[in-house]
């Protein structure tokens, strides 16, 4: 598969991409020290119709502050979030804010050491500012366009060269359980001798590609609001992000795939063949 080149970024105001990243990333720490302060000791899980599928009262405690912070700080742009869903769209805004409070709300409950808060600036092309943290870890990953990404302020590219043998690929599962053709895909992968990581937590998904610690991420479906903070990270990392017909999209609408310019033609392969 021949990678095509992304298209231009469009420009964004440097006072606002300044302004964004650093609200951005105060909003990430606050979200940080609160699931730390909660996560397992406390909680209580409200069910949805699926009983597995939570919503806590830290989910609605971080996404009223981070609602209540972005409106101060950038009147007028919409806020679309897990829990309250979406405010009115003004005519015309060019921008729009997508956070998910708590992603991997079920290992939060379960006091699992892999969950995160998720935040991003988005314009027609994608993400502009994107932030994640993951609290138990320590870390907040930053990244705004045409700045790069950083994990607690040091800078952090990935390999362009690490390919699929002896790589990790992060997949998650859908809401209904597994997708059709997983099990295939992770054969394929094992015969390429990769593993396949399930972990809970699509955020973090993306992340660990854009970190270096994996090669691939698969997402037969997602929300954007799970995903959009860490898109940006992998769009600054030089992850190569792309739907399930191998076309470059920064938010795919069914499906996507995140992974290292010498990994993507491989996963795309297990992940069409899969299906």
């Amino acid at each position: 598969m021949t990678v095509v080149p992304p298209a231009p970024p469009h420009p964004v105001e440097p006072g606002l991409l300044s302004r964004a990243l650093e609200v951005a990333g105060r909003l990430a720490n606050d979200a940080a020290d609160v699931i730390t302060a909660t996560a397992g000791r406390g909680a209580h899980p409200e069910t949805r119709a699926n009983p597995f599928d939570w919503v806590t009262d830290t989910d609605h405690t971080l996404e009223r502050h981070t609602r209540r912070v972005l409106a101060k700080e950038f009147p007028g742009i919409p806020v679309i979030a897990e829990e309250f869903g979406a405010e009115a769209h003004p005519p015309g805004a060019e921008y729009r804010w997508l956070v998910d409070p708590v992603d991997g709300t079920a290992n939060y409950v379960a006091g699992i050491p892999w969950c995160a808060y998720s935040l991003a600036l988005m314009d027609s092309a994608g993400p502009v500012v994107g932030v994640v943290a993951d609290p138990y870890r320590g870390q907040i990953y930053a990244a705004a366009r045409g700045r790069g990404i950083r994990a607690n302020g040091a800078p952090v590219r990935l390999d362009p060269h690490a390919g699929v043998a002896g790589g990790i690929v992060c997949a998650e599962l859908t809401r209904a359980g597994p997708w059709p053709g997983m099990g295939e895909f992770i054969t394929a992968a094992a015969q390429a001798h990769t593993g396949v990581r399930v972990l809970g937590s699509a955020a973090l998904a993306v992340a660990q590609v854009a970190l270096g610690h994996a090669v691939a991420a698969v997402l037969d479906s997602y929300r954007e609001w799970d995903v959009a903070g860490s898109i940006a990270l992998a769009l600054e990392s030089g992850a190569v992000i792309l739907d399930r017909h191998g076309r470059r999209r920064s938010l795919p609408a069914d499906g996507m795939l995140v992974a290292t310019p010498a990994a993507a033609a491989d996963v795309l392969s297990w992940w069409q063949g899969g299906g």
